[in-house]
């Protein structure tokens, strides 16, 4: 009960602005729907639709009963061997855009990248790029992804969430920017319910004793490699194999 009452507050924080969101980029709430707007030079704005209309086309096949969804940390799955090997058998698709905020997940979500899907479950992890191209603060950032999985509950009733906690960033368990994971990581755990939404934080394996990050790991100490994804499927592994039942 105080775990579904929890949730409840959150989502509506996060739906009403409940939370400070003084440090959102302007013009832009991490808890409402915004598609890209700004140039990269890794990305365009066109790259970006593209991708998107792709994965219009994707919804429209069907047949997912495993759907990730995220940034490029997510998009970095590709159809790499460990996605083969775990994920492919199990219908999988992947809706990771490099780049995407919480804001940007909430538009795609909300625009067509998920109607008529049903899958059993969704893997989300969002929000670092909220940190790094937004420099949003961490209420902020838990408020966006306390909206998306309120939006990925409604829109997909059926589908059980599992939420991953941001993987760390930056080479030393030191950065300050640490800090400030750690902070929405402790926030959004509180989602788990043991049911319709599981929360899993499996950064610790992604590092050392200290919590420092190698580079055969996270070889820009911010995106995984295939060791990297390997580890992730891994510790992954036995949650989800219980949650697609």
């Amino acid at each position: 009960m105080r775990r579904r009452l929890l949730l409840r507050a959150l989502a509506g924080l996060a739906l009403a602005g409940g939370l400070s969101a003084a440090g959102a980029a302007a013009g832009e709430d991490p808890a409402q729907p915004a598609p890209r707007t700004k140039e990269y030079p890794w990305m365009s704005v066109a790259s970006w639709n593209q991708r998107h209309e792709a994965f219009l086309k994707r919804a429209k096949e069907g047949k997912v009963d495993l759907l990730f969804l995220g940034d490029s940390i997510t998009e970095g799955w590709g159809n790499n061997a460990v996605w083969q090997k775990h994920y492919a058998p199990l219908g999988a698709a992947n809706l990771g855009i490099g780049g995407d905020t919480t804001q940007n997940v909430l538009w795609r979500i909300t625009n067509g990248e998920i109607d008529g899907l049903a899958p059993k479950v969704v893997v989300l992890m969002i929000g670092t790029n909220n940190f790094g191209l937004h420099g949003d603060k961490p209420d902020d950032v838990v408020r966006g992804i306390v909206a998306v999985v309120t939006t990925l509950r409604k829109r997909l009733p059926n589908a059980k969430v599992l939420l991953l906690g941001i993987f760390p960033r930056d080479e030393k368990a030191g950065a300050p920017i640490r800090k400030s994971i750690q902070a929405v990581n402790s926030q959004i755990a509180k989602l788990e319910n043991g049911k319709a939404v599981r929360y899993l934080d499996i950064g610790p394996k992604l590092a050392d004793a200290k919590g420092d990050l190698a580079k055969d790991v996270m070889p820009d100490f911010l995106h995984v490699s295939e060791k990297g994804y390997e580890i992730w499927a891994e510790s992954m592994g036995p949650l989800l194999q219980s949650m697609m039942k």
